[in-house]
């Protein structure tokens, strides 16, 4: 199994000091930053753009784990590219041609990932597998913080799992959507090797980031 990464949602930070906030997750033992891009399009709310990515990406050197929810996502991916984020993570409905799209952001030597809302099936994304770096499974349907993890999801990730092993495919499993303590170890043994959490990381044990962030990876 590969090494359990925790990669905090800074929309759970406080948007008045998110330079600080890196700087304590990265302090805690975080293994990357997840950053929520959202348009008030693809998805029911606004976030972040590329300017304040840029802003943030001084204060950092952990990777830059940037989930797009915008449509069209294609034409954009050029500036979060050149904004800082290490990864860039895509939805397949949110793009014309995903191959394409997968290809222009590895034009940019960033990592590609893939991401599945719940109710996105496995098999329309079958074929890029074996050309991605990770698959980020929504666990909630996303648009908001602080929602209740959907246990439907875990079938996906042993499925993902499975795919991945038999056909030794090198991709990450993340997930992402009401992480918690309590479900932390279900999704680890289904086979996800990467979690993102926003809420329980801040405001769990009076908001200790370090006990957080270590008690998620435990199996």
């Amino acid at each position: 199994m590969k090494k359990i990464q925790i990669s905090p949602s800074i929309l759970s930070a406080d948007f008045s000091q998110l330079g600080n906030e890196i700087k304590r997750l990265e302090d805690a033992g975080a293994d990357m930053i997840h950053v929520d891009v959202m348009d008030g399009h693809f998805v029911p709310n606004l976030t972040i753009g590329p300017p304040v990515i840029k802003t943030l990406r001084k204060h950092s050197e952990l990777t830059f784990d940037v989930h797009l929810m915008i449509s069209p996502v294609h034409k954009y991916i050029k500036d979060f590219a050149d904004a800082g984020a290490d990864i860039i993570t895509i939805h397949p409905e949110a793009t014309d041609n995903l191959a394409e799209s997968i290809k222009h952001i590895k034009s940019f030597k960033k990592k590609v990932g893939i991401s599945l809302n719940p109710n996105t099936e496995i098999n329309i994304i079958e074929n890029e597998l074996k050309n991605v770096d990770l698959i980020l499974v929504m666990s909630v349907y996303p648009g908001f913080g602080g929602q209740k993890f959907i246990p439907d999801v875990i079938k996906k990730i042993e499925l993902l799992k499975k795919i991945k092993d038999d056909k030794n495919y090198e991709y990450d499993i993340e997930v992402d959507g009401g992480i918690n303590f309590s479900n932390s170890k279900d999704v680890i043994n289904a086979g996800a090797n990467i979690l993102v959490s926003g809420t329980t990381i801040f405001k769990e044990n009076n908001g200790n980031i370090k006990k957080n962030i270590e008690t998620l990876k435990e199996v």
